[in-house]
């Protein structure tokens, strides 16, 4: 017993003499190794996690696209006759990547795609294929023609539910967005240029990317862009969601609101945009998730509309440069919230200003769409789990989700501006250079008073907020407010600017 008690010893001394002359020769000899000799420690003492499960299947990509295909349509829609120049500006800023535009004497026609979901005649599009269109006609890939109605749509996803009246339809089957992995195959399926029943291939390239197409922005003002890049944070306004995923198949004008498969046939994603200087495919397309669309899809069907969830936080996001700045904390990711919404749901949680959001629902928040994706797939009344960074100690909340405020409303257009300001219920003064420099602003004017029961006091825009803009038009002075109201052309006020703490809002009212 002795012998081998003294046997394991000497053993056990001997690996540690061995380990230590190699840690020794590694630390005195690293220098002089090659890059590849390096490579192979180093993978030697690190091996490969186990497989990554995703949501694709063979490489052979006939099956996939024999099942899918039935159920894609082409949508050509007609609108009232109208000049096009704003609409031509529209397309050139965005490189048509809501639709293809035809300009014919007359009506205005567009065209897009859809995909049967139901097989009672329920599909699915991008809501600005069909929005404002007087007419939809459908024709499905069996060369069927029908006449479809809109049953309702959702601007903040860019998502549309319509119907035709047909039964034992072609459908595709649901998948799981969240499945999906970076490099895996998919299919894009849709009608480019009118091109019908077009399917290419290409790779997941990304996923939650946020492109900033989809906003609060004026949509009945031709000059304006329907879906542009408004950066919004505050807890009482709708704000577009984006979480997109990107690929690298090629889709082109007429592929909006086509079908993004993995390679199962299943429906992962609706496409939605692409990113182009020339308008066609330059490798960069983005389709809305379809976990995300199910949640939107469904809520239309059942209630006519969207019912969605809020927080009741404002944020900035640290991933974002602009957003993070001034901002003292060495995290580059999450999401620093710098203001919560009196009784929401997240300050009833416990959570508050100066936190930061890094997980939600266990999974790590590394930009805003991390969190708004999985807060749209809720209701009002659902809990949702978030962990806070407070004081250098991660924290967790179950936040119970208020419904979403409405839109504030103001005085009719034939109202004088001085009425209009009575209704805001806020005084102002011009803005110093410190404060300019205090909110890294060129222009604008601070709200000295805010008068309850005025639009400023329901929005909770507090004193000591900076207006910057109203509809998109500089403010420097009451003058400047005062010519931007009293030319109201559509009913709606956008008044931006920038909170005491820093954080910026975009707050929508129509008026009536």
């Amino acid at each position: 017993m002795k012998r081998f008690g003294l046997t394991l010893l000497t053993a056990f001394a001997g690996g540690a003499m061995a380990l230590g002359v190699y840690k020794y020769a590694e630390n005195k000899y690293d220098q002089g190794m090659s890059f590849e000799d390096k490579q192979k420690v180093y993978f030697a003492n690190n091996r490969s996690a186990a497989p990554i499960t995703s949501s694709a299947g063979t490489v052979d990509f006939t099956q996939a696209a024999a099942e899918a295909t039935p159920a894609v349509v082409y949508i050509r829609t007609t609108y009232a006759s109208k000049s096009g120049g704003d609409q031509d500006q529209f397309e050139q800023m965005f490189g048509q990547m809501f639709g293809q535009r035809m300009r014919p004497q007359g009506p205005q026609m567009a065209s897009g795609s859809g995909v049967i979901i139901s097989t009672d005649g329920y599909i699915v599009t991008n809501n600005h294929v069909v929005a404002k269109a007087e007419k939809i006609q459908i024709t499905t890939n069996d060369h069927r023609q029908f006449e479809a109605k809109v049953i309702g749509t959702d601007p903040n996803t860019d998502l549309a539910l319509i119907k035709i009246n047909a039964t034992n339809l072609p459908i595709v089957k649901l998948g799981n967005s969240d499945a999906v992995r970076v490099g895996e195959w998919v299919l894009a399926v849709g009608n480019p240029f009118k091109l019908t029943s077009t399917v290419t291939a290409g790779i997941v390239s990304a996923k939650g990317r946020s492109i900033n197409i989809i906003g609060n922005n004026d949509e009945d003002d031709d000059n304006q862009n329907p879906f542009g890049p408004v950066r919004q944070q505050t807890p009482t306004l709708r704000k577009g969601i984006e979480s997109f995923i990107q690929t690298d198949a090629a889709i082109n004008p007429g592929n909006s609101g086509g079908a993004l498969i993995n390679t199962n046939g299943e429906l992962i994603g609706i496409n939605a945009a692409i990113a182009s200087h020339t308008g066609s495919y330059e490798g960069y397309g983005f389709a809305i998730p379809i976990n995300l669309a199910k949640k939107v899809l469904n809520d239309i069907k059942k209630y006519g509309s969207v019912k969605r969830g809020y927080m009741g936080i404002g944020f900035a996001d640290l991933a974002d440069p602009e957003q993070s700045q001034g901002i003292k904390t060495d995290k580059t990711n999450g999401l620093y919230v710098n203001s919560t919404v009196p009784g929401g749901g997240a300050e009833k949680a416990g959570i508050l200003p100066g936190d930061i959001i890094t997980k939600v629902e266990g999974n790590t928040v590394y930009e805003s769409s991390d969190l708004q994706e999985r807060v749209a797939r809720l209701q009002p009344g659902d809990k949702i789990n978030v962990t806070v960074l407070r004081n250098g100690t991660e924290k967790n909340f179950d936040v119970t989700l208020k419904e979403e405020a409405p839109v504030a409303k103001t005085a009719a257009l034939s109202k004088s501006a001085s009425e209009l300001f009575n209704k805001l219920g806020a005084s102002f003064a011009p803005i110093s250079a410190a404060q300019k420099a205090k909110f890294h602003v060129s222009n604008g004017v601070v709200v000295t008073q805010v008068r309850t029961g005025g639009i400023f006091d329901d929005t909770e825009i507090p004193v000591g907020s900076v207006i910057t803009s109203i509809n998109r038009q500089p403010i420097s002075s009451i003058d400047d407010m005062d010519k931007v109201i009293t030319n109201l052309r559509n009913g709606r006020l956008i008044i931006s600017g920038v909170y005491p703490n820093g954080g910026s809002f975009n707050n929508v009212f129509e008026v009536q």
